[in-house]
Order: structure tokens, then C-alpha cells, then sequence
């Protein structure tokens, strides 16, 4: 296991930030190119998601991801990992390119543990298919829990949604947790999503697209226009 050496205060004051329940943050996940990343910065975006999964439309070559370190400070860093050993994304962190690690697939709770014991922060995503379904997620221990469309095999960035009352009702039944939005978010249902789940965060990748990995800036735009509303 390679050892862990990142500046976690600056990674947490950053995590605190995307994860302050006073308001909901936006997290544009696939991000594919260093310009687009670039401009989500400068645009004030709160958190960008980078998928390291080799079968994803989106996916980041770990060896082509040095411009993440560009971005340090300035935005929070997502590594998006499915059922992947946990020596990848610890020497992404070692070596600064990330900040947070995100848990897409069916990990469990022992693989969580090895960034909970390495002082890594981390975000686990589950897939939801109907109201329920969420009494373990708890046991994780994850800084955040992100609620995702159901997409068995896909792992996410599907465009669909899921019915929000399954995050109304973790969100009930957990307050003190910080749930990130994700599924099916658009400009046009964005603001309805903060209005109806009240989420720490929202989490878009479909959404705020061209084309897979590419974004298209309008959207992002108006995306932060329905969080302002």
C-alpha cells in the first residue's frame, strides 16, 4: 500500500465548503479536458469529478491527469473510482492530484476503511431504485453519501433519475449527513432538486454536457443560475 502524503486541512477546508449545508454547492462530474476544468474554476464551481473507470464514456487515463494539479485550491477535486483496489487513488492523492475520493461502485466496508485509516476523505455513492434500500449506508462512515440512479453495470451517468423522496427521507432519517444530488439534474429541474431535497450539494455530469466528457457552458451556467434562485 503506497503511503499518503497530501495537504488534508486544505483538502478539508475545501470539502467543508462543497459540503455546507447553508446552501446547495454544484459538483460537475466527467470532466474529460484540462480547459473545461479550467473554466469551471474560474466560473467559481465548487467541485469537479474526474472517472478513473476504464468502462466509462468518460473516463481519465491516471497517467494523462497531471492538469489536475494545476487546479489545486481553486476547486475540489474529485477522483470517481468503481470497485477499484485502493492503491490507484491513494497515489493520485499521494501525488496531489486529488482531494477527495469517491466510491462509485460496490465497495464495501472494508474498502472504505482504508481511507478512513489513511486520513483520506471520501464520498460513497449509492445507487437507489425505489424509497429504502439505504440502511446500510450509514456504516460506511463516508464524509458525504451521494444518491444516484440505480444503473447496475454502469455505475452512473446515465441522465436518469430517481425518486427524490428515497433522499427525503435519508435526509430525515440522517440530518447530520451531507447528501449529494445525483441523477437526471438539469438546468431545467436543478432548482427543483434544491427546493424539494435541500441536498449539500448537487452532482451533474449528463447534464451539463455536449457530448460525453465534453461540457457545454451554457449549461453550467444556467445550472448556477438555479442555485442562486
Amino acid at each position: 500500500m503506497p503511503s499518503v502524503v497530501f495537504d488534508a486541512r486544505a483538502a478539508m477546508s475545501l470539502l467543508q465548503s462543497f459540503l455546507d449545508p447553508s446552501r446547495s454547492s454544484l459538483k460537475i462530474c466527467g470532466v474529460t479536458l484540462p480547459g473545461d476544468a479550467e473554466q469551471l474554476a474560474t466560473l467559481g464551481i465548487t467541485a469537479l469529478g474526474v472517472n478513473f473507470w476504464p468502462m466509462s464514456k468518460r473516463h481519465v487515463d491516471p497517467a494523462a491527469a497531471g492538469w489536475l494539479r494545476d487546479l489545486k485550491g481553486r476547486i475540489l477535486r474529485v477522483g470517481v473510482f468503481v470497485n477499484q483496489a485502493a492503491e490507484l487513488p491513494l497515489r493520485l492523492i499521494g501525488e496531489d492530484l486529488l482531494d477527495v475520493v469517491q466510491l462509485h461502485g460496490d465497495e464495501t466496508h472494508a474498502d472504505a476503511r482504508v481511507f478512513r485509516d489513511a486520513g483520506v476523505p471520501f464520498i460513497k455513492a449509492f445507487g437507489v431504485s425505489g424509497r429504502g434500500g439505504l440502511d446500510h449506508a450509514t456504516d460506511f462512515a463516508a464524509d458525504a453519501i451521494l444518491l444516484d440512479a440505480h444503473a447496475p453495470g454502469v455505475y452512473g451517468g446515465t441522465g436518469a433519475k430517481f425518486d427524490w423522496n428515497a433522499a427525503i427521507d435519508f435526509k430525515r432519517d440522517h440530518p447530520s449527513i451531507p447528501i449529494i444530488l445525483a441523477g437526471g439534474i438539469t438546468p431545467d429541474n436543478a432548482a427543483n432538486a434544491v427546493a424539494t431535497v435541500r441536498p449539500a450539494a448537487l452532482d451533474v455530469a449528463s447534464g451539463a454536457e455536449l457530448s460525453p466528457g465534453v461540457k457545454d457552458f451554457n449549461k453550467v451556467k444556467a445550472l448556477l443560475a438555479a442555485l442562486e434562485c
